[in-house]
């Protein structure tokens, strides 16, 4: 039966890790490894709770689905009332495939094509946030020729200082290629007058991701919201103001939450002043708990002093460690005896291609099943073929049931678009 449980999405019930109520082994004897595993009941609790937290204003949650495109993570998440952000056309497409309406959308992202923009138009987007004076001005262009009004919101950079994890994932800094300098935006939202073919509905701003507490968005909201009110002076029918996402989540076991109180404090007041509809964008916090990447440990290998455990799983299914120096927790998915200082790996020839360096693991031999914690969010959306490896397969856990919802890739699969036979042509 479907769940609604707030525990956490893995437990160990026996010495076993299960998912909500499947015993992992069971899922890997169905469809092998490596596979993600998400729970329905982790999403489902947090959508809840930002809902809650965010009740007492007009509101609407767009999941960032750039962490979890899964066609069925996304009709998971149509069906609880979400919308979602996109930045690409191919999300867009997918959205649509999950059940999302235009008005869903919010259409993010510094780099649109002008395809991109026409399928956004035609999809009646709920808005286009804009980067750029240039981007502006292309789809004041393309609504033109589609004899249509683009509904845009500008994105603002706010230039403040945002403590993360890692310097890849600050967006709202000043030097970032994200949104327009706060210095340039009184000009951009004077030249949409200007523009027959835009209409100006929304500011908004997102500063970054693994945000821990409200401190970024109590120094970034008053430059929003002055913004806000310069635009309304000029006559602009602001409806939105959208605060982006980034709430944090815990990848280390003793970190704690995002504080979501005060962080909704801070967000409330502003909206409350405003009056206006509050547009919110988290992602990993929504899928990232929820999702775990299960592998199959292949050998145990002892060099130059060292200990590694490798496993069939690499960095083509998960990059994080390697691109972002990412820290995941690592269980045995049956309780082993004891523990070793190793590096954990996988079998991409590159040196980058870890789980975890030095760290104390369960001591567990070739066969055994670890599961590699908090990867429901920029898992498989940034896996790869890297290698020629099949990418893994997907699997959602509702309660006491399970279902594939991405299968495993064939090597068929690694060459399908490919061609060895030309068919040469001539300009």
């Amino acid at each position: 039966m479907p769940s609604t449980t707030s525990e956490p999405a893995f437990v160990r019930r026996a010495g076993v890790l299960h998912a909500e109520h499947v015993p992992l082994p069971a899922i890997v004897a169905a469809v092998g490894t490596p596979a993600y595993v998400y729970c329905a009941g982790t999403i489902r609790d947090r959508l809840a709770r930002l809902e809650a937290a965010f009740a007492s204003v007009p509101h609407r949650i767009h999941f960032a689905m750039k962490a979890n495109s899964n066609l069925a993570i996304l009709r998971l998440l149509q069906e609880l009332g979400a919308g979602v952000d996109i930045v690409s056309g191919g999300e867009l497409f997918r959205a649509r495939e999950a059940g999302f309406a235009g008005r869903d959308v919010v259409f993010s992202g510094v780099g649109k094509t002008v395809r991109e923009i026409e399928q956004a138009l035609d999809a009646q987007v709920l808005l286009i946030n804009v980067e750029s004076e240039a981007e502006l001005v292309t789809i004041d262009a393309v609504a033109g020729r589609l004899g249509t009004v683009a509904p845009i919101a500008i994105r603002v950079n706010p230039e403040v200082t945002v403590d993360t994890p890692h310097a890849y994932i600050k967006t709202g800094e000043k030097g970032q290629k994200f949104g327009i300098p706060r210095d340039d935006v009184a000009r951009l939202v004077s030249l949409v007058r200007e523009l027959p073919h835009v209409e100006l509905r929304g500011l908004g701003m997102h500063l970054g991701s693994q945000i821990g507490n409200a401190d970024p968005m109590r120094d970034a909201l008053p430059r929003l919201l002055a913004a806000i009110a310069a635009a309304r002076a000029e006559g602009h029918a602001i409806a939105y103001m959208d605060v982006g996402g980034g709430l944090a989540v815990p990848y280390h076991a003793e970190e704690p939450e995002a504080d979501i109180a005060d962080y909704a404090g801070v967000v409330l007041a502003a909206a409350r002043e405003t009056g206006l509809t509050l547009l919110l964008e988290p992602g990993r916090f929504l899928v990232a708990e929820a999702g775990a990447l299960v592998t199959e440990v292949l050998y145990r290998k002892h060099a130059a002093g060292k200990d590694f455990i490798v496993t069939d799983a690499g960095m083509n299914d998960l990059v994080r460690p390697a691109l972002y120096q990412a820290y995941h927790r690592i269980e045995a998915v049956e309780s082993a005896a004891g523990t070793i200082v190793a590096d954990l790996v996988g079998p991409i020839c590159e040196s980058g291609d870890f789980f975890a360096k030095d760290r104390e693991l369960p001591d567990v031999g070739a066969g055994a099943l670890l599961a590699v914690q908090t990867a429901g969010a920029y898992g498989y959306t940034m896996s790869s073929n890297y290698n020629s490896r099949p990418r893994p397969a997907e699997v959602l856990v509702d309660g006491d049931r399970f279902a594939v919802i991405t299968e495993r890739e064939r090597l068929e699969d690694l060459v399908r678009l490919e061609r060895a036979h030309l068919q040469w042509r001539t300009a």
